[in-house]
């Protein structure tokens, strides 16, 4: 198991405690992005750079990750092709995506987009809160300790 990062729009503090959850477990934290992003040094923390492009990052951990593995993205299209790959979707809110969730977010989002392309202001998400950067560090913990334990 390894962890995916659509690492172009995460916000710094949520790679920040995928950083500190890397070298705390030494799960592989690998994010991916078309342009770079500054990681610590360690050998459990890896950066791929893509090419720029719509969905060009999402492409490439479409095609590299595994079933099993862990995609931390707030991208639900890239979080829908996740999960029907096998593998898992957890975004920087702290929600963990599921097989039975995901499409009903997805047609969630789809409507949202029809009512941004038809003039209606939407309004974009909060800011991260102290309590959405718990649920995600909360939700994170719980994956990577059941990963551990199937070991």
């Amino acid at each position: 198991m390894q962890i995916w990062v659509d690492a172009d729009a995460c916000p710094v503090v949520v790679k920040e405690i995928l950083f500190r959850a890397a070298k705390r477990t030494e799960v592989l934290v690998t994010l991916v992005a078309n342009q770079h992003i500054q990681t610590p040094p360690s050998d459990f923390i890896k950066f791929i750079r893509v090419a720029a492009g719509f969905d060009v990052a999402d492409n490439e951990i479409v095609k590299r990750a595994n079933v099993g593995d862990l995609v931390i993205t707030s991208d639900i299209p890239l979080a829908a092709e996740i999960i029907e790959k096998g593998a898992h979707a957890l975004n920087p809110r702290g929600e963990l995506y599921s097989a039975s969730s995901i499409k009903s977010i997805l047609n969630m989002r789809d409507f949202m987009d029809t009512m941004r392309s038809s003039g209606v202001q939407t309004g974009g998400p909060p800011p991260l809160s102290q309590s959405d950067r718990q649920a995600f560090a909360n939700h994170l913990d719980t994956f990577i300790t059941r990963h551990i334990q199937s070991r």
